[in-house]
């Protein structure tokens, strides 16, 4: 694929992904990517990932579901699984190429690809966009600030000889 130069385009549904759907609030909808394999100047061979989705998430700040858009591009540098495969040639990379590692007969399961990089893109914290933040200071009395200092009773015994 990579010396011809293939181009492949295509939709999955969101519920084809089963470690995905782990982490949304829902399945309905799809997903669209584009795979594209090539040659850098550097003879590096590459797949360039594509993928445009919006995923149902639920928000953790108003516990509403909000989709959330996904528009993503990647460049993976295909590296063969075993032999080749170490650190020193993954570090030798170019700058902005992650590293796939490919199997010995050279396939790639192109749901696996897209569904990795989408669980990747979900944030550790979903917050729907102009959800405001409830933050709010409580004053804490008298009674609860002595009580919070480890050195109130020390103080106390001071007073008391």
């Amino acid at each position: 694929m990579v010396a011809a130069r293939r181009e492949f385009a295509g939709r999955l549904p969101l519920s084809a992904f089963p470690r995905l759907r782990e982490a949304l609030a829902g399945d309905q909808g799809d997903v669209a990517f584009s795979l594209s394999f090539d040659r850098d100047a550097l003879q590096v061979p590459y797949v360039e990932l594509v993928v445009d989705a919006r995923l149902p998430l639920v928000c953790q700040r108003t516990l509403q579901t909000f989709e959330f858009p996904v528009a993503l591009s990647q460049r993976l540098a295909l590296m063969r699984d075993g032999e080749d495969w170490d650190e020193a040639a993954e570090a030798a990379l170019p700058p902005g190429y992650e590293a796939l590692a490919v199997a010995e007969d050279g396939s790639i399961r192109t749901a696996d690809l897209v569904e990795d990089e989408l669980i990747l893109a979900i944030p550790v914290v979903p917050v729907s966009p102009g959800s405001e933040s409830v933050e709010r200071d409580w004053p804490v009395d008298a009674d609860e600030a002595a009580q919070a200092n480890p050195f109130a009773a020390l103080a106390a015994l001071k007073k008391n000889n």
